[in-house]
């Protein structure tokens, strides 16, 4: 079982992140990456949810022409409810969204999701661009 030591919250996972990189079970994800949200910023956490079809729009959002994939992770170290989502935009952690500082180690591959959309697509996008609040990185 996974622990976020520093919010004290369990979460038993499984764990995943969408990209449209293509990687390889045992490759690790890690911080300082650019955001998709904001081209200009360099993130100091990886982003990882508990819902496998979150991880499938954060494919779909993802930057890069690559095919849209959904990795199953395994945090680790420590990690932390996504204090952009956590009660910033959503009471508690309904998105079972987290952020590490500390390396994602690729275990498998999610088939199993549903990708969003294209209007569910444009209407996230249109979210993002009208969005005037700020990371927290």
């Amino acid at each position: 079982m996974a622990m976020s030591v520093k919010d004290k919250i369990l979460d038993k996972g499984p764990f995943y992140h969408g990209t449209k990189a293509n990687l390889q079970i045992g490759d690790l994800l890690t911080a300082g990456g650019d955001s998709n949200y904001k081209s200009e910023l360099k993130m100091n956490h990886i982003y990882f949810t508990a819902l496998v079809n979150g991880a499938g729009l954060a494919a779909a959002l993802a930057k890069g022409d690559g095919t849209e994939r959904v990795y199953i992770v395994e945090p680790t170290g420590i990690f932390e409810n996504d204090p952009n989502l956590t009660d910033k935009k959503f009471p508690g952690n309904l998105t079972r969204s987290y952020r590490s500082e500390a390396p994602l180690k690729i275990i498998g591959e999610a088939t199993d999701w549903s990708k969003p959309g294209h209007e569910e697509l444009q209407k996230f996008r249109g979210k993002l661009e009208n969005n005037k609040g700020e990371i927290i990185n």
